[in-house]
């Protein structure tokens, strides 16, 4: 590979699958993540994992990492910056959007990865990351948003006990600093998106409340982008194990409709 990054090798992880922690650079920072290959000869598609949390909180998920391999794909799920031995400091889909978009280079660039069949998964505020690199890459296929956040003042208002982290971050309340949440909130710019969005979100989420699914598919209807809205009754930010599964299934069935389709 041309794109510089660092593989090394974390054992014992999946029968079916090698596991990798990567070292890379975004805006000249040290990143870190995880890429996990399925076994055989390759190239094989890609989902980019962005998982939600900030810091140690939500950490990716290996379980679901193995679950997407299963699907045969290739995963890569950046830690961000500041994570893992990694450098900077995470500022909630701000400057570390790029922890995302400035891997796809070496992603590209990677013999056993397919460069034309990359996909995007985000989960919770992984969802601003996974929409914003959409948003930066037009050869991307699809985005999907799994009790995604899409507009951060929303955020602020529901989650009283993320109030004290968002004005650290952020640098005060939406009122004293409009625009850094606006910046951060994909609904304000899902006109530069370029291929089809999937929705997934329950009822009873009480994290991440369903309403951000029904104004991001609002302002996908309003700019004319192909989206596709699912909403789960009776299912919390984490489903159920039966409907999580089903619901993965169809995830990756719509995922690979999408390959090849793009919408302006």
């Amino acid at each position: 590979m041309t794109v510089q990054a660092k593989f090394k090798r974390v054992p014992d992880f999946h029968i079916r699958a090698t596991l990798f922690e990567v070292t890379y650079e975004a805006q000249g920072l040290i990143v870190k993540g995880y890429l996990c290959i399925p076994q055989g000869t390759g190239p094989f598609p890609v989902l980019i994992y962005c998982r939600g949390g900030i810091k140690s909180v939500g950490m990716t998920r290996l379980a679901w990492v193995s679950k997407f391999v299963d699907q045969g794909c290739a995963v890569f799920a950046p830690f961000y910056r500041g994570n893992r031995g990694g450098q900077g400091r995470e500022d909630f889909a701000g400057e570390d959007r790029f922890d995302v978009i400035d891997a796809l280079p070496w992603i590209k660039d990677h013999p056993l990865l397919e460069a034309d069949r990359i996909h995007l998964f985000g989960f919770s505020r992984g969802s601003l990351m996974a929409l914003f690199t959409a948003m930066a890459d037009p050869t991307i296929c699809s985005v999907v948003v799994w009790g995604g956040v899409s507009d951060l003042a929303l955020t602020y208002e529901e989650r009283v006990d993320l109030r004290r982290m968002l004005k650290r971050v952020l640098g005060g309340t939406p009122l004293r600093k409009p625009e850094e949440y606006r910046i951060r909130s994909p609904i304000y710019d899902v006109q530069r998106l370029k291929c089809p969005v999937l929705i997934i979100h329950g009822t009873e989420d009480i994290q991440v409340g369903v309403e951000h699914s029904y104004i991001l598919a609002e302002a996908l209807r309003e700019t004319n982008k192909c989206y596709t809205l699912r909403i789960y009754e009776n299912q919390g930010h984490f489903f159920q194990p039966d409907v999580y599964k089903k619901a993965i299934d169809d995830m990756f069935t719509w995922m690979q409709k999408q390959e090849g389709r793009k919408h302006g």
